[in-house]
């Protein structure tokens, strides 16, 4: 309701909100919670311990606590308040990011033969038990006055919740400690109070947090000093809980002792309050299970195992005669069961290939699954018909593409670990070392020539949120489709546009791409100019390139009033709505128009279409086009990001290109995705004459038994033989296909022969496939 109001009630709604803003005043409704109770999987529904309270809070609450928590957050990041090693509710972190920090510390300790301890604290009812007071002493200490304290403070003060099973409700329970639960506000608020325990460890331990999931480490040759060290970082976490109100839970707590020695040597003993951490072989973080060898040989069947358990779903929507499409079934295996195979691929990739096979058979298993495929049929026809990719490949794309993410965020923690001279020394010399995450995917991209590629960085926080730049965009041609509409009309429009704008001087910009180059063109006052961009460059930034370089000119220009022309909707929409997307060339072009219009510049921007005969466009398009000056800039994430697809992709075809006896080879020697038959018992049997195993030519390897042979030719019964060579049916070719010997590709290529079922229903091979 309040996404469709008026613009009228949104100015209402939003004096209400100055008001509650300014005269300190919080709606009695506002402090008011219904709670919903979901039971945990798994978990007894007697005990009220194995609820996961769900609570329900005011929608205009949200709304205004979105406001206050975007431009709190803006000044947190800023002001550099957050831990960076705080990964929770974070743009641009994910726990991808513990787990790299992890992994790597434990592969350097292997390298140097030094043991690593790691402790994984439990934080009893984290958020529950926030200090609210705490809160606050942090947002003062950080020099946060005014109205954000006071509003924040009353957003604290008496929380109120009832409990509703069903239509019933309970008698209102009051909060006293903790942040709200189901707040937007709360989140930013927790993590800014509980990431300062970090800055008491001591400085010889490291330590991360994602949320309240909390790991320290320490190595050393020496097991004493990694104690005595381990044991003074705990004492001071438990000091500065007890300051702000927390209980670390020794119970819940482990220890892990990482090491690959294999002489006799003691574990580490650490108490929390006389009490001994367990000291564990192996231990879940963060949806990883680190076993103290790393070998990830846990985590994998693990995996694996959970992953079979939702091959069922699969199944049951899968039967091969009223089954759901392949498209949906393929739709549900990648978010139900893929995403789980792809979740901290990034550190138990660097597992040894033995163990990574264990999830191949899970792969394959729903492959098979999705499209019906005899359970015969070759693995690589499986990943072509399917559209998927090797999970070894998929592995690398998206080790790849996180790797780039990293290079984007200038202050990221993972983006700061380079292995020091003398420990790549190491590496070197003992190559049964798995080196970690960055210098895995290094090798990489040096086999495929990108890692000397430069990415733009990305500011999630260029602009405040009070003050974000907002360009003058005129569509003159918003009523006319460019595909009816003749180009003489569009000329006509222009012109009289610009006779409306005449005391505007225009600019026209153009992008233009190839298979093989990317250009730009800005044309002023009929003078084209061109630069030639990296041929990774895509579309949009081609576009705003131009956009860029133009409002660089008009800032050497006398003149101060200039209309930029683009045939490029998407790179407009880009500058209209910067907190939309994260393309790092618009905020520079937005800054760069900020101090552009601080000058007294006033420039619009103009959509116009192309091709049209519109001359300054058409300028603007060849000069793209014909580009020859080299401009180097770095590249968005998002443009390498489809690059590193497409180069797996190529990686891909060329392993498929290997499969010479592959039957599926003939018919689709690309990798492209080809359409669905929408029945599904019609789907299964074209697909498994494609890959060239059915049930009738190949069900011998199954059961023992001699392969099938053909009494008129005296050869093995094969598909292709059946369906193109066979004299036997020559008569029932020349009646459906008008010829004895059809190509096999006109039977059952991208673009089946209408009348192939009913031929094979002729001769009675149709019920056998």
């Amino acid at each position: 309701m309040l996404r469709h109001l008026d613009a009228n009630s949104l100015l209402h709604l939003l004096r209400l909100f100055n008001r509650i803003w300014s005269e300190h005043s919080f709606p009695a409704q506002w402090y008011e919670a219904v709670v919903v109770p979901i039971l945990k999987p798994g978990k007894i529904p007697t005990n009220a311990l194995n609820y996961r309270p769900i609570a329900l809070t005011s929608c205009l609450c949200k709304t205004f606590e979105r406001m206050v928590n975007a431009r709190l957050l803006y000044e947190l990041e800023k002001r550099d308040c957050i831990s960076p090693f705080q990964g929770g509710f974070r743009r641009g972190r994910s726990p991808i990011d513990n787990l790299v920090l992890l992994e790597s510390q434990i592969r350097n300790a292997f390298v140097r033969r030094n043991h690593l301890v790691s402790l994984f604290f439990d934080i009893e009812k984290a958020y529950d038990r926030t200090w609210r007071y705490g809160i606050l002493r942090a947002l003062f200490d950080f020099d946060f006055k005014g109205n954000l304290p006071v509003f924040i403070q009353n957003f604290l003060t008496t929380r109120i919740f009832r409990v509703r099973i069903g239509s019933t409700f309970s008698h209102p329970f009051i909060q006293h400690e903790g942040v709200p639960q189901g707040s937007v506000l709360s989140v930013t608020l927790f993590i800014l109070h509980l990431s300062q325990m970090l800055h008491v460890l001591p400085s010889s331990v490291s330590g991360t947090l994602y949320v309240d999931d909390l790991q320290i480490s320490c190595q050393g040759s020496n097991m004493n000093l990694i104690e005595r060290q381990l044991q003074r970082a705990v004492n001071k976490l438990l000091a500065w809980c007890d300051q702000n109100g927390h209980t670390i839970s020794p119970e819940k707590s482990r220890c892990v002792h990482f090491c690959r020695k294999r002489s006799l040597h003691p574990d580490p003993v650490i108490q929390i309050r006389d009490t001994n951490i367990p000291v564990v072989e192996e231990l879940r973080f963060l949806g990883v299970t680190f076993d103290r060898k790393l070998t990830f040989l846990p985590h994998v069947l693990n995996l694996r195992k959970r992953c079979e358990k939702s091959l069922n779903i699969l199944k049951v929507l899968s039967t091969t005669t009223w089954g759901a499409d392949r498209p949906s079934l393929l739709r549900i295996y990648q978010s139900v069961i893929l995403s789980r195979i792809d979740s901290g691929c990034e550190v138990y990739g660097s597992a040894r290939s033995s163990v990574l096979r264990h999830l191949d058979t899970v792969h394959h298993s729903a492959l098979r699954i999705c499209s019906g495929a005899f359970r015969t049929s070759p693995v690589h026809s499986l990943y072509v018909v399917c559209h998927q990719l090797p999970l070894y490949l998929r592995r690398k794309k998206l080790c790849a593409q996180y790797f780039f993410r990293l290079q984007s965020y200038f202050n990221h923690p993972v983006r700061r670990l380079n292995i020091p001279l003398g420990l790549g020394r190491l590496y070197n010399a003992r190559p049964s070392n798995i080196p970690p995450f960055c210098v895995r995917i290094k090798s990489f991209l040096v086999d495929s020539n990108i890692l000397t590629v430069q990415i733009h960085p990305t500011s999630v926080f260029t602009f405040p949120p009070w003050d974000v730049p907002r360009i003058s965009y005129l569509n003159p041609f918003l009523m006319y489709d460019k595909s009816t509409t003749a180009p003489i009309v569009f000329q006509q429009i222009f012109l009289y546009h610009r006779h409306q704008y005449n005391t505007y001087i225009p600019i026209f910009t153009d992008g233009s791409k190839t298979t093989t180059r990317v250009g730009c063109g800005v044309v002023i006052a009929d003078v084209p100019s061109s630069f030639q961009l990296n041929a990774l460059c895509s579309v949009l930034t081609a576009e705003l390139t131009a956009i860029f370089l133009a409002l660089e000119r008009i800032s050497d220009l006398l003149e101060h009033k200039f209309c930029i022309y683009s045939d490029s909707k998407s790179a407009l929409e880009a500058l209209s709505h910067p907190q939309n997307g994260t393309h790092p060339l618009a905020l520079d072009i937005l800054c760069l128009l900020q101090s552009l219009q601080a000058r007294d510049f006033q420039i619009l921007f103009c959509w116009l279409p192309g091709h049209v005969g519109i001359q300054g466009n058409e300028l603007a398009d060849a000069a793209a086009k014909t580009a020859t000056t080299s401009w180097q800039q770095p590249l968005p994430y998002a443009d390498i990001k489809k690059f590193i697809s497409h180069h797996v992709h190529n990686l891909w075809q060329v392993s498929w290109d290997l499969q010479i006896s592959n039957k599926l080879h003939s018919l689709k020697p690309r990798i492209t995705l080809w359409p669905a038959l929408p029945v599904r018992e019609l789907d299964v049997r074209m697909t498994r004459l494609r890959i060239g195993h059915t049930r009738f030519t190949h069900k011998y390897l199954l059961f023992g038994e001699r392969v099938p042979r053909c009494n008129t030719c005296h050869v093995d019964f094969t598909v292709i033989h059946i369906l193109t060579e066979c004299p036997l049916f020559n008569h029932h070719r020349l009646n459906f296909f008008k010829t004895s010997s059809p190509d096999i590709c006109d039977l059952v290529g991208e673009r089946p022969h209408p009348n192939i079922f009913i031929f094979l229903k002729i001769i009675a091979f149709y019920h056998f496939i």
